[in-house]
């Protein structure tokens, strides 16, 4: 399974707050709906195995599971709603219980610390039992000389740098640094080079 766990740290937790005619005006939600639709989305399908975990102001996790999602879009106004959604159903999660907003999506009240720990110990359905937890950084060791690991959890900020207190979390959990290429991707755009680099592990052509 591949995991990537987006923080975003100024995506309000009020859906009242989000419109969707201006989702980057939303804390750059725009931004973290396009991890979302990189994460999970082929040209023509759906991948399988990979779960998309969107920290919200360190309060609230929604979560995308690609095997189970149903009539989401690539678009980012429709994640969008996928993610208001979510937001609107916050009184239904209950302790770190997720609330099942529709299939394949769920809401968590967890913050980055608690998301990281669950992740790591590998509770829930599908969850790996010896997960490997990676901090995509720009002072990061490169991509290209970085051997895959079998089942990763990615780490990435949204537009904004790690805060203090999230790179001593990340610290003292993930095993690897990695840096995905000489210059600064948008968030987005790191998923899908890591995707690659996962998907294009041990081909010698194409």
């Amino acid at each position: 399974m591949r995991q990537f766990v987006v923080i975003g740290h100024e995506t309000p937790t009020d859906p009242d707050e989000i419109s969707l005619s201006d989702l980057p005006g939303a804390g750059r939600l725009d931004l973290l709906c396009r991890c979302v639709a990189t994460g999970v989305f082929l040209s023509h399908g759906i991948r399988e195995a990979v779960r998309v975990h969107l920290v919200v102001a360190d309060g609230l996790t929604v979560t995308f599971h690609s095997d189970s999602l149903r009539h989401l879009h690539p678009d980012e106004r429709n994640v969008a709603a996928r993610v208001r959604d979510a937001l609107d159903a916050t009184a239904d999660a209950i302790g770190h219980m997720p609330a099942d907003v529709s299939p394949g999506v769920e809401l968590r009240r967890m913050g980055l610390e608690a998301t990281l720990d669950r992740l790591l110990d590998g509770s829930g359905a599908g969850a790996t039992a010896d997960p490997t937890l990676v901090q995509l950084h720009e002072d990061g060791d490169p991509l290209v000389d970085a051997a895959p690991p079998a089942d990763p959890v990615f780490v990435l900020s949204d537009h904004r740098d790690f805060t203090e207190r999230e790179e001593e979390l990340l610290a003292e959990r993930a095993e690897r640094r990695i840096r995905v290429g000489p210059e600064l991707l948008h968030a987005d755009h790191a998923v899908s080079v890591v995707h690659n680099w996962l998907d294009t592990d041990g081909y010698d052509s194409y």
